[in-house]
This record gives C-alpha cells, structure tokens and sequence, in this order.
C-alpha cells in the first residue's frame, strides 16, 4: 500500500518529487520545501490515501553537505488504510525556513518547535514557534552536529511562559456582562499532582479553566544527543530512562529499530520472551497509571492494590536480569541473559493468582463507584477525529473508539499467532481510558499464558560475529575470538550505512525509533517517537472550560512520563 502512495505522488506531482526509495521497506519521498503543503494536502485528502495521522516530525543535520545542510523528515500514517510514507524535505543553512503543517496536523505543533529548539529550523507560519526542551536563554541549537555535547548551560534566572494574549478578550465574555478579574494560576511543576516535572500556567474564572499554557523540558536529558557519541549497544541503557515505568519495552522497541536496520533475525526462543517481558512490562505500566490516578483523586487503596502486586512484578524481573527498574535486558540480536529455571511457574502463578485478584479488587473498588464515575465520565473528552489530529495512539486512542494497535496492524515477533483483543472506548473520556487500561491488561495477561505455553528450547543470541560477542572460550583461545572481540568493543556493532523506522506497541501507544546510519558504530541521528509527546500536546484542549479538579483527573488518564515526553 505504501508504494501506492509513492506511485500516485509520482504521477500527480511528475515535477515535484525529487526521489523515492524503498529502504528496508520504508517508502522514503524527498520533495522541496516549496511543494511541501500541497503534497501533504494531497496525501491527507485523497479517500485511498488517507494519511491522517502525523506520527512524527523531526530534523536531521548533514553537517558537511554542500547544499541543503538540514532535512526536516515527516513520519505520515493512515489509521484506516495501515500505510506509512516518509517524506523528507531538505533546508538550506542560509534559508532555514520550512512552511508550517499545524494548520492540518495539530500533532505538528510541538514537533516543530522541538526542531526549531534543537536545529533553529523555522516553520513560516507556526502560532507559537518558541524554544519548548530547552530554556529561553539558551544559546544555540542542541542536536547541531557542531554543538558541543560537553557544552552545559545553566539557566539562572526564572523564565514566564507567554502572556495570555485572550485575557481581555474572555473579561468581556463573563456571565451578566459582570467585569471580574481572571486569576493566574501556576499548576506545578513542584507538586505530586503534577508528578514532580510538569507545569500548567492557567486563567481561572472562579474553579472554571478558561484559558491555559502547558510546558514541559523540566526533565530533558539529551537521550538524542547522547546517543550521538555512544556505541549503538551503549545506547540501550539510555532507553531505560525514557518511559521508566515500562523500560522493558523501551529496550525491546530499539534494539527492534537496529535490528530492522541491520536485516537480524531472531532466534524462535528470543521472539517469544521478548513477548513476554513487552506484556509484563505493559502490564506494570498500567498498575502504575491507574494506581497513581486514584491517588490523584484520592482514592489510596487502590494504589496499594496495584503496587504490592507491581512489586512482585519486579522481583521476577530482578531474577530475570538483576536490576528492577532500569533492565537493559535485550542485547541487539538477543538478550543479556536466558531466563531462570522456574521464571515460568513464577510467572503463571503471579498472572493467575495476583494480578488476577488486583484486577478485580481494584476494579471492584473504581468501575462502579459513584465519586470515581463523576470525577472521570465526560471529563477530559475528545472525540476522534481530534485524537488523530494530535496524533494520538495507544489507549488513549482506543479508548476514542480507534482500534489501532501495532501488534494488530502490523504484527511484529508473530504477535499475529497470538489470541487476544484490543479494547476499545466509546466516550473518549478520562473514564474509558481508564477502562481500555484495566482490559488491555487481562489481554497481557491471556498473551502471556500463551507465550509460556509455547516458549521454544534454544539459543537467546544468534550466531552472528558482527553483533554477538564470542565465547569467553574462544576469545581465550583463538585469534579470530580476541579479534572479533577486540573489534566489537573497540568499534561496536556497524549497520549499514542509511536509515529505517522501527516501532512497535509501548504501554502509551506507538514507540518509535528513527535511526540514520552513516556506517560507523555510533548513531548519526537517532530519534524517538514517544507516544505521551503527542498526547500531552493535547492537555490545554482536554482541560479547557474544565474545573481544577478535573484537570488533575484528566492528566492521571493520560499516563504522561517525563522521562519519554522530555527525553
């Protein structure tokens, strides 16, 4: 279906397209600036094409190019017809200026001014094109190949967002014409309801939200950056500090990216526990989620419910790889270590008897409860279309009513041999996204007995000189072992030189990966897509004309984790 839409670009705009490829079964489109936005509209409008979803955006620096220094690379999806096109728009350094799409994708409001932060790349026409990772007073541009890694600057003065440019405007709107005096009020970030690193500048009207600001980069920890200058396996402890509730499933969707770049295939015993860690580690994220929600609302058994058996989670995780919270378990081409000799039993028995038994505990405690259902029904509702607007995914898109999930659409590790459902809502409210959650955790659970069930003998890492270290034997006693070693260590793994996409079904939607190669064993670019990035840009809407309290509820049903919404 993607080469459809390459072959229809092609045809309606002969001129306009510069090349295509096909790279690892990505269709990559490069088109000029200038071409831009009726291409885009071109590829969103047409019913067999239907590109309605912009999973990312981001910038890459050729530092060195003669011409065109800067690409700009757009991720496009179409929900209903299960295609992917990348389009790649090159910038010249002395013109750095690209048309703006957030007037068709509102999913491109904050990516482009995270391109603008870390590239000075500047989107002609944004409503708000200012710094968003980064503080005001930054000087320079962070992902610039020619900014210094080691270069730290501290921001030593406090920083307001934007003045609220409505204020007048809403004074004049007040119910009976009566003049009232809006409040400012700050919602964190020092402030658990707010997590600890997030922060909301709003206008009150009494309790009632009439107007708001949302700002992240509290966390930011330059995980792009860094990975620059670190070998691709030096890279996966990295990933552990994106989504923190999850790491096992930040471990599998990278090493699944450099995997596709480097055509490794797996071994049948390494597929079926990569299934298995990604649905435990689906299963505690959702703890987590609803857990801390009720305690948002001030509901705290529940949370007890849900973190004693997490708990027991984590120390079968502990003896599958010896940490808890931070794993690194995958290795690319395989796993750090097998798993131990009654990690099955210990599993089947935390599945059937624990989790089974919170579940119904803490569903029995919220699904019907009256204080629980006022606070979340028809709180925080989107509808569909503006969900794929701002490029939703995950439960917070099925609970929309879409029933996207990667693991369904396009199955990776024979998730498609698998038995299970994918939930979805009605509402689009705080309260089906807490339902889609407690669902897709039974599913987990189902996937799991079934992968025990069928979890194959044999090796956990595939015989491949270029990826796996050799032997402790053979590097002892043999010059081609201490070479093959030497060489691993001292240079790394060393794809191919080009790029691919890799993405597969995290806890809060579609994780993905973008990864250039240039042929050495660092990363030339290595961009994350984080499912919560694109959720969170969503928050002012969800929680405008809404009451203090049920912005509160509604960030608890968004599950936005600093570590992967900053990086």
């Amino acid at each position: 279906m993607s080469r459809i839409a390459v072959t229809r670009l092609q045809q309606n705009f002969p001129d306009k397209i510069i090349s295509a490829s096909s790279d690892h079964g990505d269709e990559t489109v490069l088109v000029r600036k200038d071409d831009l936005v009726a291409i885009l509209c071109f590829l969103k409008n047409e019913s067999d094409l239907d590109f309605n979803l912009l999973a990312d955006l981001c910038g890459v620096d050729y530092l060195g190019r003669k011409e065109d220094r800067f690409e700009v690379v757009y991720n496009l999806y179409s929900l209903t017809k299960k295609h992917r096109l990348r389009l790649r728009v090159p910038v010249n350094e002395n013109d750095c200026v690209v048309p703006s799409v957030q007037h068709m994708y509102r999913s491109a409001n904050w990516a482009e001014r995270e391109a603008y932060d870390l590239f000075g790349i500047r989107f002609e026409g944004h409503p708000d094109l200012r710094r968003i990772l980064t503080h005001n007073d930054f000087v320079g541009h962070a992902l610039r190949k020619d900014y210094p890694i080691e270069r730290g600057q501290i921001m030593r003065t406090p920083a307001e967002l934007t003045d609220f440019k409505e204020t007048e405007e809403m004074r004049c709107q007040c119910a009976d014409e009566i003049k009232c005096e809006l409040l400012p009020l700050n919602i964190g970030p020092s402030h658990p309801a707010m997590h600890g690193a997030l922060r909301v500048k709003v206008l009150l009207d009494g309790e009632k939200i009439v107007n708001s600001i949302t700002e992240i980069g509290y966390l930011h920890r330059a995980f792009e950056k860094s990975a620059e200058t670190h070998s691709y396996t030096q890279v996966i402890p990295y990933t552990d500090r994106l989504n923190y509730c999850s790491t096992l499933l930040n471990n599998v969707g990278y090493c699944f990216a450099v995997e596709k770049l480097m055509g490794i295939e797996l071994t049948p015993r390494t597929v079926v526990i990569r299934v298995i860690v990604s649905e435990i580690a689906r299963i505690i994220d959702h703890l987590v989620c609803i857990g801390a929600q009720a305690v948002d609302l001030g509901a705290l058994t529940n949370f007890w419910y849900f973190f004693n058996v997490r708990e027991k989670f984590y120390d079968l995780i502990e003896a599958m790889c010896g940490a808890r919270l931070t794993t690194s378990y995958t290795r690319i081409g395989g796993l750090y270590r097998d798993l131990p000799d009654n990690f099955a039993d210990w599993l089947r028995r935390l599945i059937t008897e624990d989790l089974d038994q919170a579940i119904k505990d803490v569903a029995g405690l919220l699904e019907k409860n009256r204080i629980f259902i006022d606070r979340t029904r028809d709180i925080g509702v989107i509808s569909l279309p503006d969900a794929m607007d701002y490029g939703f995914t995950g439960p917070c898109l099925r609970a929309c009513g879409c029933s996207y999930d990667v693991r369904k659409a396009h199955p990776y590790y024979h998730y498609e041999s698998y038995d299970f459902d994918v939930p979805v809502g009605t509402r689009g409210d705080t309260y089906d996204r807490m339902l889609v959650r407690f669902e897709e955790m039974r599913q987990s659970a189902k996937i799991i007995l079934q992968a025990l069930q069928n979890l194959p003998d044999g090796p956990i890492n595939i015989s491949d000189p270029r990826v796996i270290l050799p032997a402790k034997q053979e590097v002892y006693n043999s010059i081609e072992g201490m070479m093959n070693h030497f060489k691993l260590v001292s240079e790394g793994i060393l794809p191919p030189a080009g790029e691919t996409y890799g993405y597969i079904e995290a806890a809060n939607g579609e994780l993905g990966f973008y990864i250039v190669s240039d042929g050495t064993g660092k990363p030339y670019r290595i961009k994350v897509r984080p499912p919560c990035f694109y959720i969170f840009n969503s928050y002012d809407q969800l929680i405008r004309n809404g009451l203090v309290a049920d912005a509160i509820s509604i960030l608890g049903s968004l599950n936005i984790i600093a570590g992967e919404l900053d990086r």
